[in-house]
C-alpha cells in the first residue's frame, strides 16, 4: 500500500511552473521574475506565453502606472515603444481572439499579476497588470496569472503615469525583453 501512496502522490503533483522573465528598462532597470498559475488561469497563461515565446512583448510599454495601484503593459497592437502609436497605448490587444474571464479566489495582494480588460469580463487578451500594493476590489472581478517572485525593487521603480488615468507622459519604461522559463 505504502508504493501505491507514493505513485499516487508522484502521479498527483503538479507539472513544472511555468513563468516569465522580464527585463525592464528606463527609469526601472533590472530582472522581473514571474510565476504563472496555470492551474488557476490556463488559457491566460497559455496567452502569455504564446505572446512572449513570439516576441510580441519585447519592446511594449508600461502604458498606465498609478502609484500605489498597479503597472500596466502588454498591449502588443499599440504599445511598442519603437513603431507604436503611444496615445493609443491600452487600447489595443493581439491578433488572437479574447479570452472567457478565469475568475479565481486568490486575491490581488502585493505582487500579483492579473490581466487587464475592458468593461466586458470575457476581454482579457495580451494585456497584464502587477499590484504595487493590494488591491482587494478587484478580487473576483479580473483573472489572476501569476506572482512577482524577484524583482519588485524594479518593479517600485517603474516611472508613474502623471496623465488621465495613470496614463505616462514622456518616454516610458519598457519590457525590454520578456521570457517564458520552466
Amino acid at each position: 500500500m505504502r508504493k501505491l501512496a507514493i505513485v499516487l502522490s508522484v502521479l498527483a503533483s503538479p507539472a513544472l511552473a511555468t513563468g516569465l522573465q522580464i527585463e525592464v528598462s528606463g527609469e526601472a532597470n533590472g530582472t522581473v521574475t514571474i510565476d504563472l498559475f496555470e492551474d488557476v488561469a490556463p488559457a491566460h497563461v497559455e496567452r502569455i506565453t504564446t505572446l512572449a515565446k513570439d516576441g510580441a512583448y519585447d519592446g511594449v510599454v508600461f502604458h498606465r502606472v498609478i502609484d500605489g495601484f498597479m503597472a500596466q503593459t502588454g498591449d502588443v497592437e499599440f504599445g511598442k515603444l519603437d513603431g507604436g502609436d503611444m496615445a493609443m497605448a491600452g487600447r489595443g490587444a493581439s491578433d488572437l481572439p479574447d479570452l472567457p474571464a478565469e475568475f479565481s479566489d486568490l486575491a490581488f495582494d502585493r505582487g500579483v499579476i492579473g490581466m487587464a480588460r475592458s468593461q466586458n469580463p470575457d476581454s482579457g487578451n495580451s494585456q497584464f497588470f502587477i499590484m504595487f500594493d493590494e488591491g482587494y476590489f478587484l478580487n473576483g472581478q479580473y483573472t489572476v496569472v501569476g506572482e512577482v517572485t524577484d524583482g519588485m525593487d524594479v518593479v517600485d521603480a517603474i516611472k508613474r503615469g502623471t496623465g488621465q488615468n495613470g496614463a505616462v507622459i514622456g518616454q516610458p519604461d519598457v519590457m525590454s525583453s520578456v521570457s517564458v522559463t520552466d
